[in-house]
């Protein structure tokens, strides 16, 4: 196991948004509008409500970027707070209107492969991926995603630690594993810009096959189970999933249904679970 890089942060350049739009926004693109703002409460709660304005809703193909999020969420009401331009925090805007209702679970794992696929590339961290929503780096949160409606719209959310320092860091609670970030994981980049530029390509081109396969959102023939399962560590591992109501599922996670719910070999035989707390056990 490596050791934490103790060494203080680098110097936290702002995003340069111009350079960004360059990037990604071109003719034909997924993406056709990328704001960076200073601060904001939550760029998931700014999007949800320009998805749903009654005069002129937001297109599918909005980014917003937070250099600070004050309050920044996360799944099972936590919070995600980290000092300025010390992460990457977004939220983009999505309509797949051609996708039965039941596929779009595979949203937020959609988002991970990209997420995961673009540290991997970019900075040679190791990221992982634990079902449904979080990136692990040795079972260390690197990342968390959340996706949420808001009228037709699906808006994913994603904040990724890049330069956090371990004293910046929220402490583990309830049996939560700690956290970390690429800084601390010896990263060989920390490039906040291309590393963004690099997740939403991979996610605009995932994000594409996924909606054009045959039939529309089917994970086989779009090749998205397969990268899932290939970035995962939960899959093949014991788990318990604390469920929505108080249930709770224990036994082994053995693999993903046609709607991105995880299948869990229990004693009492296989469970689908469409929404949980996933804990890895060992």
């Amino acid at each position: 196991m490596s050791t934490p890089n103790e060494d203080p942060a680098p110097p936290r350049l702002p995003l340069d948004q111009a350079a960004l739009r360059a990037a990604i926004i071109r003719p034909g693109a997924l993406w056709h509008d990328l704001t960076v703002v200073t601060s904001t409460g939550s760029t998931n709660t700014d999007l949800a409500a320009r998805a749903t304005y009654p005069a002129e809703p937001a297109p599918e193909g909005a980014v917003l970027i937070a250099e600070e999020q004050r309050q920044g969420r996360g799944r099972m009401g936590r919070t995600w707070v980290s000092p300025p331009r010390s992460s990457l925090m977004f939220s983009v805007l999505l309509r797949p209107a051609e996708v039965p209702p039941a596929r779009r679970g595979w949203v937020p794992l959609l988002a991970g492969v990209a997420a995961a696929t673009a540290v991997r590339q970019v900075t040679g961290v190791p990221a992982t991926l634990k079902w449904p929503n979080d990136l692990l780096v040795a079972d260390r949160k690197l990342a968390g995603i959340l996706a949420e409606q808001s009228g037709d719209a699906i808006v994913v959310g994603l904040g990724l630690n890049v330069s956090t320092t371990r004293d910046e860091l929220p402490a583990p609670t309830d049996g939560a594993r700690p956290a970390t970030s690429l800084w601390l994981e010896h990263a060989t980049g920390l490039d906040r810009g291309a590393l963004l530029a690099e997740l939403l390509g991979e996610f605009e081109s995932r994000y594409q096959a996924w909606r054009r396969a045959d039939p529309p959102g089917d994970p086989e023939t779009s090749g998205l189970q397969r990268a899932y399962l290939d970035l995962s560590a939960t899959i093949g591992r014991d788990v318990r999933v604390e469920r929505p109501g108080g249930r709770v599922t224990t036994g082994r996670a053995v693999g993903l249904d046609p709607d991105g719910q995880l299948i869990v070999e229990t004693p009492g035989g296989r469970e689908a679970v469409s929404a949980g707390d996933v804990r890895h056990l060992r």
